[in-house]
């Protein structure tokens, strides 16, 4: 990696291309967004002005961050943020980088509630960075949300991504297993918990870099799933609704588990954009029906 600091936006563009072509699939978007964050700026100031000078802060922040990603460092911890489901949320290395494909457990989520008459309690189960819990409450002002987690650390960042939002008076946040046990019954159950098998998570190169305790689903990489499925009878309440996010080879194992925990619900396998399996969608009974 180049040494030399960058004088322009032009010049740090380059260094950052060349430094995230091994790093990266979007070296160019990745440069991007770290220089933007030097400069306190966004893609678009980057992009429309290269000729900008870099002060000797700016541009020994840029060199450092870069060489942070050169080790080994995920470059949403570099930044301290990521974005999802059209907000940023903070983020440290005791959560999971919020991914893609979970927007689609949000938008399942949000469809179901919109049709609701009153207000909803949600839980999030697993919240990590509280990603899935801010953005429910933040598009739908009926919710009430309980988040859980095992890691204290969590806990804390997803409280102050539910202050940056404006939710935090709609969500609470208990460390825990799973569901609450005292918490009652809830309309919407969200969980992405982890679902990577155990011999599999050192192997991957996220396993070096993202919590372990975020990844690592046991042996066959549905037991924290397993666990849930037990559990959902005593907290959906009548006519509720769980969606719970997979791991793309698990589709057929997950729906025999999950018919198995809940043999009075309808239960479905949602795919992705990509056409991979990715959502357990189980409708609990409505009371009175058959």
């Amino acid at each position: 990696m180049n040494e030399v600091a960058p004088r322009t936006v032009g010049e740090a563009l380059d260094i950052a291309r060349l430094g995230f072509g091994f790093l990266s699939e979007t070296p160019a978007l990745d440069g991007q967004l770290l220089i933007a964050e030097a400069l306190g700026s966004d893609r678009a100031g980057v992009l429309t002005h290269p000729e900008q000078i870099l002060s000797p802060p700016q541009a020994e922040w840029f060199l450092e961050a870069l060489r942070r990603c050169a080790a080994g460092e995920a470059l949403p911890y570099v930044l301290g943020w990521w974005e999802f489901f059209g907000r940023r949320f903070r983020l440290t290395p005791e959560v999971l980088i919020p991914r893609p494909e979970t927007e689609l457990l949000v938008e399942g989520a949000l469809a179901y509630l919109a049709a609701l008459p009153t207000w909803h309690k949600v839980a999030d189960v697993g919240t990590g960075s509280g990603c899935i819990a801010v953005s429910i409450a933040a598009e739908r002002t009926s919710v009430r949300v309980v988040a859980s987690d095992l890691s204290r650390g969590a806990l804390q960042l997803a409280r102050s991504n539910a202050a940056k939002h404006g939710v935090a008076d709609r969500v609470a946040f208990v460390e825990c297993d799973l569901i609450p046990p005292t918490a009652g019954r809830f309309d919407l159950v969200c969980a992405n918990l982890p679902y990577i098998p155990s011999a599999v998570v050192d192997g991957l190169a996220v396993g070096g870099r993202e919590p372990r305790q975020a990844l690592d689903g046991g042996l066959d990489g549905l037991g924290p799933i397993r666990r849930l499925f037990s559990a959902l009878p005593a907290a959906l309440a009548a006519g509720g609704l769980a969606l719970v996010e997979i791991e793309a080879s698990q589709g057929e194992a997950a729906l025999a588990e999950a018919r198995g925990a809940l043999p009075d619900s309808r239960i479905t396998l949602q795919k992705d954009l990509a056409g991979r399996d990715r959502l357990i969608v189980i409708e609990a009974r409505q009371e009175g029906l058959p």
